[in-house]
C-alpha cells in the first residue's frame, strides 16, 4: 500500500505545481492585459490631461502608521493642480467610510478645502468601498461617463480598465508616487487586485455594494 499513498501523493504534487503555473501565468496576463490596454489614457503631467468637467478622486487613509500617508497627500495634490489649470471643474471624493471612525471622503474633502477647492465643487460618495464601487457609482449614481480618474499610476490603471469595461470616457491622472521602499507591500497587493478586475468584469459580474438614489452634479 505504501507505493499507492507515494503515487497519489505525487499525483497531489503535480496537480499542486500544475495549478500554481497556470495561477502565475494568468495573473501575470491580466497584469499585461490591465496595464497595456489603459496605457495611452494616463497622464504624468496637468498641461497634458484633457479637459474633463469632473474629476473622480479615489480614496484612501490619510494617516499611515500614525503618520501622513504620503498616497493621500500626493492625490491630493494632483487634484487641486487639476483644477487649478482649469483641467476639471468638479470632484467627486470616492472613498470608504464603513467605520464610524473612518471616513476617507470627509477626510478628502477636507483636505480639498484647506487649499482652496469651494465646497460648492465637491461631492462626496461615501460608498467607494472598491475601486469598481467607485467606477460604477461615478457613471450610474452621479451620471458622469467622462472623467478624470485622480490616483497613482499602478491605480489608475486597474480604476481605467474599469471604466473602459463600462464603456466610459475616461482619462487618469498619476498622482505622484511614494517612495519605492515604501509602497512595496501596497504593489504587491495591486498585481492580484488587478487580476481581481478581470476575474469581477469578466467572471463574476461583480456589482457595487450599493448604488441607490442618482445624484445630480
Amino acid at each position: 500500500m505504501s507505493w499507492l499513498k507515494k503515487l497519489l501523493a505525487l499525483k497531489i504534487t503535480k496537480w499542486a505545481i500544475g495549478l500554481t503555473i497556470f495561477l502565475v501565468i494568468c495573473s501575470w496576463f491580466c497584469n499585461h492585459w490591465v496595464i497595456t490596454s489603459t496605457r495611452s489614457q494616463l497622464y504624468n503631467t496637468v498641461e497634458n490631461v484633457p479637459f474633463r468637467k469632473v474629476g473622480l478622486l479615489l480614496g484612501t487613509n490619510k494617516s499611515w502608521h500614525g503618520a501622513e500617508n504620503p498616497y493621500f497627500k500626493y492625490r491630493i495634490d494632483a487634484a487641486v493642480a487639476l483644477y487649478k489649470a482649469g483641467k476639471i471643474k468638479h470632484i467627486i471624493v470616492s472613498g470608504d467610510n464603513h467605520l464610524s471612525y473612518y471616513d476617507e471622503a470627509k477626510d478628502m474633502k477636507d483636505s480639498l478645502l484647506k487649499q482652496g477647492i469651494p465646497d460648492s465643487c465637491i461631492t462626496l460618495d461615501y460608498a467607494g468601498f472598491r475601486t469598481l464601487d467607485s467606477m460604477v457609482r461615478c457613471l450610474e449614481i452621479f451620471g458622469q461617463d467622462s472623467v478624470t480618474v485622480i490616483s497613482q499610476a499602478f491605480h489608475n490603471e486597474r480604476a481605467i480598465f474599469i471604466a473602459n469595461y463600462y464603456k466610459m470616457h475616461a482619462v487618469g491622472y498619476n498622482a505622484q508616487d511614494p517612495p519605492a521602499t515604501f509602497s512595496v507591500q501596497t504593489r504587491i497587493r495591486e498585481y492580484f487586485a488587478k487580476s481581481k478586475a478581470v476575474l469581477d468584469l469578466y467572471v463574476l459580474h461583480t456589482s457595487p455594494h450599493f448604488l441607490g438614489q442618482k445624484e445630480k452634479i
